[in-house]
């Protein structure tokens, strides 16, 4: 990996550079986006069997469209009871950690009759988009259908692409019966977006849609965001590791590479404040690469965001961190939990020589849907919240209403709006 000193030059060139991974750097995708989602709106169920038929080589029919429960109940016999187990452990940590997040209903009431409040109802129905074809994500299943499911979501739909034969991967239709998924569809892409938006013959309408996917799901996500909600426009995977000297440099040349291999866009950076850390997690690199099974894709992602940066305090190197806000950061310092109380721009912490990023991913419970590109500012990682509505509710007595009446009108006609003070005064002509 290439090693640099911590500049405000250098930084500026890392951070430029990842900025031209985004979504609107993607024009031709985007017009392409455009025209599926147009005809889907059009044409419906005829516009995504055709886009299936062209895309996934699979012919559907309103009647195959569907994973019948047969299907679910035959992938249990395919996947390996010892990996099913796993799953299940999985979900139990996951979803203990979300029903910590569970908000309930509030309201308070006063002597004079004001009564307030705000009330939660979870969304009625969610679509969860999980990427397929010949790779399985049921990890991508549980963090995604896990949270509306303890919001009390209703219906939760999930689409992913089907293979040729027009299979979907049974460890991904294991992941998604055991987390509480309603319908799955075997349809993928641009389409699948588009059918769960705007609904089809086959497929409902939802009122947000959450998953992961390619440049063509992430743009077709942002496009329909504002009919539906979204949860984001992911980006491509990232990881930090802010380090001293006191870290194990096998450890933090491996915890970079589990996302480097994701794909070449994914960013892997080690920012520390050790020359010779940074001499030998550059060594450990080159050693892993060599024997790892995704070798092309995670060379072609360190040469074009791999770095690892030198700072001459661990101030500046936090500077760097906050400034990155990435979607994963693992601080392997002296004291991390000292360390952590300085950062404020993470998806997910990581603390510890034992806690390294994959832990996340599968198992530990928080979820791994993540602020990517520096969003990690302002984003928060998928959870129940995302999931709920939140209604104000007000109720004022006569009596309550009276004693502030003169005050509202007033509010009102300094805006110059004359109706909506008359709106309170008619109430008290007499």
């Amino acid at each position: 990996m290439k090693i640099l000193k911590l500049t405000r030059e250098s930084f500026g060139t890392i951070t430029e550079s990842l900025l031209k991974r985004s979504t609107s750097s993607y024009p031709e995708q985007e017009a392409a986006v455009k025209t599926i989602l147009e005809d889907v709106i059009r044409d419906r169920d005829k516009a995504v069997f055709d886009y299936t038929e062209r895309f996934d080589h699979k012919t559907l029919t309103p009647e195959t469209v569907r994973v019948t429960e047969a299907e679910i109940d035959a992938a249990f016999d395919e996947v390996d009871a010892g990996l099913i187990t796993i799953i299940k452990d999985a979900l139990v940590n996951i979803r203990a950690f979300h029903e910590k997040q569970r908000r309930q209903s509030w309201f308070t009431t006063e002597e004079d009759g004001r009564f307030l409040g705000q009330r939660i109802t979870p969304l009625e129905r969610v679509g969860v988009y999980v990427p397929g074809g010949k790779a399985a994500y049921p990890s991508t299943v549980l963090m995604n259908v896990v949270p509306a499911k303890v919001a009390g979501v209703k219906e939760i739909v999930m689409c992913t692409p089907c293979g040729r034969d027009g299979r979907v991967n049974p460890t991904t239709l294991v992941a998604a019966r055991l987390a509480g998924a309603d319908k799955v569809f075997r349809i993928g892409g641009a389409q699948a977006v588009a059918a769960m938006a705007y609904g089809t013959e086959s497929i409902p309408k939802v009122d947000k849609i959450v998953g992961p996917g390619n440049i063509f799901v992430a743009l077709a996500k942002r496009a329909v965001y504002g009919h539906v909600a979204i949860d984001s426009v992911a980006g491509p995977s990232e990881i930090l590791v802010l380090a001293d000297e006191t870290a194990n440099p096998r450890f933090v040349a491996a915890d970079l590479l589990s996302q480097a291999e994701h794909d070449e866009l994914a960013s892997a950076i080690l920012v520390t404040t050790s020359e010779e850390l940074a001499r030998k997690v550059s060594d450990e690199v080159d050693g892993f690469v060599e024997v790892l099974s995704r070798k092309e894709i995670i060379t072609k992602s360190l040469d074009n965001f791999g770095r690892i940066l030198v700072a001459d305090t661990m101030e500046e190197a936090i500077e760097a961190v906050n400034e990155i806000a990435s979607e994963h950061l693992e601080i392997v310092t002296k004291d991390p939990f000292a360390t952590m109380t300085a950062v404020k721009n993470a998806g997910a912490i990581f603390l510890g020589s034992y806690s390294s990023e994959p832990l996340g991913d599968y198992f530990a419970g928080p979820n791994h849907v993540l602020p990517t590109n520096g969003t990690a500012r302002f984003f928060s990682p998928l959870g129940v919240d995302d999931f709920i509505k939140k209604s104000s509710v007000i109720s004022y007595s006569r009596e309550a209403l009276e004693k502030v009446h003169d005050k509202i009108e007033a509010f009102a006609e300094a805006e110059g709006l004359t109706a909506h003070a008359n709106s309170v005064a008619v109430r008290f002509e007499n």
